[in-house]
């Protein structure tokens, strides 16, 4: 084996989608190359070890946001155990500004955009001894339909176990300035029959769940028309069997069609992630957003109110010209709109994206770690920036989790957000942290802030709190919910075990 095709992952039940894609278009060295992924939790001697056992000449890495810290780390004892090995990295996060880096000064070549096909071509040239002098190289950006599909090489444990990532189009025709998509000049969509072919293979081999990276799925109607079609055909075939999916949406563009198949789906079937970013038409103006609120409003109403479909809307805090009033002002009323769920996200300066033309006049101030959050600009102060990161944490556990569904409404009335603010900072002199909080005392601390500070009856919290108590399932009836309900002990007696879940593997081809 001379090519190990490896990325370290944010968690073990991702599978790597960039892996299969360099692995599939190897050409005639595909024999020579395998897949093996590793975790960023996992401990760097054991990665060593692995890649120490299997002895590659090449290694090829995808790096990103969330394994830059860990894959520098990797690459410098990698060097320093086997300074023969040729190191290659690609991936977003070394696309661009990677000149001063320590990785790009330890490897011994980077890969920049796309690496589908320009990963086999250096690859081959190093193993015939005609490796390039130069060590940036420019990813070509074939068409589609020359690049070689890889979810053949989703393994049959990845299918049982792991989430398994698709695409059918790639790129993005929107330049919102905080996104490395905005440097896209347009999308572009796989080869239909084919990607369907290979969705088919997929769904006949077991899998169930199916995550689409579109960023766009929604932008060409008939394409969305044809694959929600595809899948609608496998439910109606085998009505007994589940599906999920997940598809990126563009909020202001949903057509009457794509409106009629999004209603012929079950119940747990669909859900859409919906980036609204920003409700202030100034600051969209100023980060080149283009999105039509009115309709954009119109049609996330429509989904919470008349379908099925989970909801999962995000708006990112610390934009130009976005003050916390004005803020809160935009989070209140995409709460209106009634989505499942609101992602309060904290703008990042990523590498190569426009949004650093505002860093002069709004005086942002970055971490220079990744992810490379935003410190403070002149309308959010750092005291102002880091509550507003603790809130979207206790979003995240209380709104957010589906633990209190039932209690969400004695919480958070039209001004929302404003008691998201006082509730966070509640939790946080409570609990001094914003993380490892246990479900139990989280719990008791939501009842206090209700009875104690919003000063709601007991009983009334005492009945809805405790529907969500029986709900998520601890054990030990708390005190303060009253009287202890009629055969509470016994829901556990029968309960059916959960089946082991299975021993991490160590995934290659």
């Amino acid at each position: 084996m001379n090519i190990l095709i490896s990325t370290l992952n944010a968690r073990f039940s991702h599978a790597s989608l960039a892996t299969r894609y360099l692995y599939a278009n190897m050409e005639e060295i595909q024999s020579q190359a395998e897949i093996c992924e590793f975790t960023i939790q996992q401990d760097t001697e054991e990665i060593l070890t692995i890649v120490h056992e299997k002895n590659p000449k090449i290694l090829l890495l995808g790096v990103y946001i969330w394994n830059i810290n860990e894959t520098t780390k990797l690459v410098r004892e990698l060097k320093a155990l086997m300074p023969e090995l040729i190191i290659v990295i690609g991936g977003p996060e070394v696309s661009h500004e990677y000149n001063d880096t320590t990785i790009f000064n330890t490897v011994d070549y980077l890969i920049t955009g796309w690496g589908d096909i320009s990963a086999y071509e250096l690859c081959r040239d190093i193993l015939a001894g005609n490796a390039p002098e130069n060590k940036v190289i420019t990813g070509l950006q074939p068409k589609l339909e020359h690049i070689k599909m890889p979810y053949d090489y989703y393994t049959d444990f990845d299918i049982q176990h792991r989430t398994v990532y698709v695409e059918a189009s790639r790129g993005c025709p929107f330049k919102c300035e905080f996104c490395l998509s905005s440097l896209d000049k347009t999308a572009w969509t796989f080869p239909l029959d084919e990607f369907l072919a290979a969705m088919n293979r997929l769904y006949e081999r077991g899998l169930r769940q199916f995550k689409f990276i579109d960023r766009t799925f929604n932008l060409k109607r008939e394409f969305t028309v044809s694959i929600l079609n595809f899948f609608l055909d496998k439910l109606a075939k085998n009505p007994e069997e589940s599906l999920f999916l997940h598809f990126e949406l563009v909020p202001d563009f949903l057509p009457n069609e794509i409106k009629e198949l999004i209603l012929k789906f079950p119940e747990g079937s669909l859900q859409f992630e919906i980036g609204i970013q920003t409700l202030n038409p100034e600051t969209q103006k100023l980060i080149s957003r283009k999105t039509n609120l009115v309709k954009a409003k119109e049609n996330i109403s429509w989904l919470s109110k008349h379908t099925t479909v989970h909801l999962h809307v995000d708006l990112i805090a610390g934009l130009p010209a976005e003050d916390l009033e004005k803020f809160a002002e935009g989070f209140n009323e995409l709460w209106s709109w009634e989505p499942q769920e609101i992602q309060l996200g904290i703008l990042k300066r990523l590498k190569g994206t426009p949004i650093d033309r505002h860093t002069k006049d709004f005086d942002f101030k970055y971490s220079p770690e990744a992810p490379y959050s935003v410190y403070e600009n002149k309308d959010m102060d750092f005291t102002t920036m880091n509550q507003m990161k603790h809130a979207a944490k206790f979003w995240d556990l209380i709104a957010n989790s589906g633990r209190f569904s039932q209690t969400l409404p004695l919480l958070f009335d039209e001004k929302a957000f404003e008691t998201l603010w006082d509730i966070s900072e509640y939790m946080v002199n409570k609990f001094k942290r914003t993380h490892s909080i246990p479900l139990d005392k989280l719990f008791a601390e939501v009842f206090v802030y209700l009875t104690e500070v919003k000063q709601l009856p007991l009983a009334e919290v005492q009945e809805i709190m405790g529907q969500d108590f029986l709900r998520i399932g601890l054990q030990g009836w708390p005190k303060y919910l009253g009287d202890k309900p009629e055969g509470f002990e016994d829901r556990f007696k029968n309960r059916i075990p959960k089946t082991a879940t299975p021993k991490r593997q160590q995934q290659h081809l």
